[in-house]
């Protein structure tokens, strides 16, 4: 048996590297999936490599940080297919990565805005009909922890406002049978641009603190995300699922 099968799932940035991953591997595990994001090419060629697989995808051009668009989207699922069991935001935070002294205010809180206004709408949003079915989860994606390191500018504190708010929800949607989960990665170099300056050593540097002496895949958090959202974990909420490869110690 598929792990979501019959399952109808909605991903934000799913024509990004890490969205269309997690998207390719709900369709293979059988879920009905909705891609929502800002750019029509990039959702057509995800949506494009699922039906070359026999998986279901509908694509759907949507701004995750205007509500009305965020509403309206979650209508037009319900519309589709009824109902909605998983909804899982990947949209990037536009985070500027310099040391905090070298910082405007507006550099420094536009990843902590984005994330907090764009987490905060989906999830509301995708409660509603989850409320009414008894059931649901909810995945965020980055994770927090004590670690940090130099240059990241808001980055850091965004992922530890974002584990603020996945406490929060997960408490208050627990008693409607909704989870609320987080994947935490110490990074993923098949997302990184190969233009990045000092790419060979950005993800070296990622490689480096690794328990396992390896990151983890695209695959593997679509992998792990798929398992997350299904049945099979039914009895984890409010926490944090780490696949750092050990790079990030509990």
């Amino acid at each position: 048996m598929m792990l979501l099968e019959n399952k109808v799932a909605v991903i934000y940035g799913a024509g990004g590297a890490i969205g269309g991953a997690v998207a390719r591997v709900f369709a293979r595990e059988g879920a009905t999936v909705h891609l929502a994001g800002r750019t029509e090419a990039s959702l057509k060629k995800v949506t494009d490599d699922i039906a070359s697989t026999g998986g279901r995808a509908h694509a759907h051009v949507a701004d995750a940080l205007d509500e009305a668009a965020v509403e309206g989207l979650v209508d037009t699922i319900l519309q589709q297919s009824r109902r909605l069991d998983v909804s899982f935001n990947l949209i990037g935070v536009g985070d500027v990565q310099r040391p905090l002294l070298d910082l405007s205010l507006d550099e420094f809180l536009q990843p902590i805005q984005t994330s907090m206004r764009t987490q905060f709408l989906t999830t509301k949003a995708a409660a509603r009909p989850m409320i009414q079915q008894r059931s649901g989860v909810i995945l965020t994606f980055g994770g927090s922890g004590p670690q940090t390191v130099a240059g990241i500018g808001g980055f850091k504190i965004s992922l530890d406002a974002l584990e603020g708010l996945r406490r929060q929800w997960a408490l208050e949607l627990g008693e409607h049978g909704i989870r609320v989960l987080t994947l935490k990665t110490g990074g993923i170099p098949e997302s990184m641009p190969l233009d990045v300056p000092e790419r060979d050593a950005i993800l070296a540097s990622l490689e480096e603190p690794t328990l396992l002496k390896r990151t983890a895949t695209l695959d593997d958090v679509g992998n792990v995300a798929a398992f997350a959202a299904s049945d099979f974990a039914r009895t984890i909420t409010s926490t944090e699922i780490n696949i750092s490869c050990g790079a990030i110690v509990d």
